[in-house]
């Protein structure tokens, strides 16, 4: 996200703030997310593309409320409003091309297509809408259908080769030849559409186990599209959302200090740290002429800083937006590379995914082994399930090799560590008796968990795992 963006929000979060009085507050909230997702949306060479797709996602977090939501609830007249404010808003942006015809020389921003494609789009949208609403009454499954379908569309667009055919099919659609290659097609860029998915896939999971609490169409589009955790998360919970969403804020003074504060780390963080990192870390291109060990290090130390100061930086920026608008989003850093081990890294690195992960599936997954294979050991239990959660965390990244290798370093990092501290713990009991041997022991274990990491974000940086061998071999002279 641009420098200017981030101000642009800024200005508008307390503009939102201090105007928005009421139940106001939160219509502008959606009307401001629904704009930001065609604003933000990168541009793709597939023509009109970055149209369609926030034009869909928006489509998608209707239904997605339509499933999880009481029919009771559902025909409240404040959900068709909420509606028509998402779709109008996506409509006028859509007839924005033909502004210049009626003397308004506005530049078309979000190249959106012609307006026939547009109303034939919103007319399918309204016949599943009801088509859903009816299903919805006589299917109990309907929520694990959407469940699934999340997910595919989630596995295709992480899918390097799945995700070239997308682009030629869209491409086809809006009439380009199907045969010209760009560099830029190499990812399909769905803004926010990783963290989108997953505060739905939270949603319809609650759903199931009867505990997500009803809310209208605005609400959870505002809970859904929150702009300033659209595009890096954090991923917040509903139920957390709406705790401070619901509230009127109060203390604009106390507010206007705290984010200021923290917009002000943020942006040092991301755009003066993380960027000058960035100018040295590792990268495919720089990886294949390291010639140095020395320099090895340094490019690997490089991008393990760069990657914790962009991603903390943007969270810090989230954070202090949100606070504007008096929602708290929840920490997603707390110094992850000071901890002793693997395991308080994952609980203080992207604290919010590994949450999601834990509760939606290492959890799931550890009480269904137990239950279902009683005889299977505490230790296989563990190396199952840690192993294959990290690997999903790594394939949510993208569907390739080296994120499955990532995966895997640190689910066997943390299976090792999880039985060396069993190992260890009454080994030691020397050394809780000495300040000395506890400080080395902190420091060593925080030494340790600190290489263990930034080693791994080799397979995270490079996409062929060949080069990333190669690395390795140069850190440690073997090359």
């Amino acid at each position: 996200m641009a420098l200017q963006s981030i101000l642009i929000f800024t200005v508008v979060s307390l503009v939102i703030r201090v105007v928005g009085k009421g139940e106001w507050r939160k219509w502008l909230i959606l009307g401001v997310s629904a704009v930001v997702i065609f604003w933000l949306q990168p541009e793709i060479p597939a023509r009109y593309a970055a149209y369609w797709l926030p034009l869909v996602t928006i489509a998608i977090v209707i239904l997605c409320w339509l499933v999880v939501t009481p029919k009771e609830v559902r025909e409240k007249k404040e959900n068709y409003v909420a509606a028509v404010v998402l779709l109008g808003l996506a409509a006028l942006i859509g007839i924005s091309r033909y502004f210049s015809t009626i003397g308004l020389n506005i530049p078309i921003l979000f190249n959106p297509p012609p307006l026939h494609q547009i109303v034939i789009f919103l007319l399918a949208l309204v016949g599943l809408f009801y088509l859903v609403r009816f299903f919805s009454a006589k299917v109990s499954f309907l929520p694990l259908v959407f469940i699934l379908g999340i997910v595919f569309l989630f596995i295709w667009l992480k899918t390097p080769y799945l995700e070239q055919v997308v682009i030629r099919w869209l491409r086809g659609l809006a009439g380009q030849s199907t045969d010209i290659s760009h560099l830029s097609d190499a990812g399909l860029r769905w803004l926010g559409f990783s963290y989108i998915a997953f505060r739905l896939l939270h949603t319809l999971r609650d759903r199931q186990g009867n505990r997500l609490p009803v809310v209208t169409l605005r609400d959870y589009a505002c809970y859904v599209l929150f702009f300033p955790s659209l595009a890096a998360g954090p991923i917040d919970r509903i139920q957390h959302f709406l705790n401070d969403y619901q509230k009127p804020p109060a203390d604009l003074a106390g507010d206007l200090i705290y984010s200021g504060r923290r917009l002000m780390i943020g942006l040092f963080k991301k755009f003066v740290l993380a960027d000058a990192f960035a100018l040295i870390s590792l990268s495919p291109t720089n990886a294949i002429n390291l010639d140095s060990t020395v320099w090895a290090w340094v490019v690997v130390y490089a991008y393990g800083f760069q990657i914790y100061l962009d991603f903390s930086g943007y969270t810090d920026m989230a954070i202090a937006i949100g606070r504007l608008l008096g929602v708290q989003l929840p920490e997603n850093f707390k110094s992850p590379y000071l901890q002793t081990n693997l395991t308080s890294f994952w609980n203080n690195w992207h604290m919010t995914l590994t949450q999601w992960f834990r509760a939606y599936f290492f959890n799931p997954l550890t009480r269904s082994l137990r239950k279902s294979y009683p005889g299977l050991s505490a230790a296989a239990v563990i190396l199952l399930t840690q192993i294959s959660t990290m690997v999903l965390i790594g394939l949510w990244h993208g569907i390739t090799l080296n994120f499955i290798f990532w995966g895997l370093w640190h689910g066997i990092g943390l299976f090792v560590q999880n039985r060396w501290s069993e190992w260890i713990k009454d080994k030691i009991g020397f050394a809780d008796s000495s300040p000395g041997w506890r400080g080395v022991f902190r420091l060593s274990s925080i030494f340790l968990t600190f290489h263990y990491v930034v080693l791994g974000w080799i397979w995270f940086a490079l996409p062929d795992p060949a080069i990333s061998i190669r690395v390795f071999l140069r850190l440690f002279g073997l090359q």
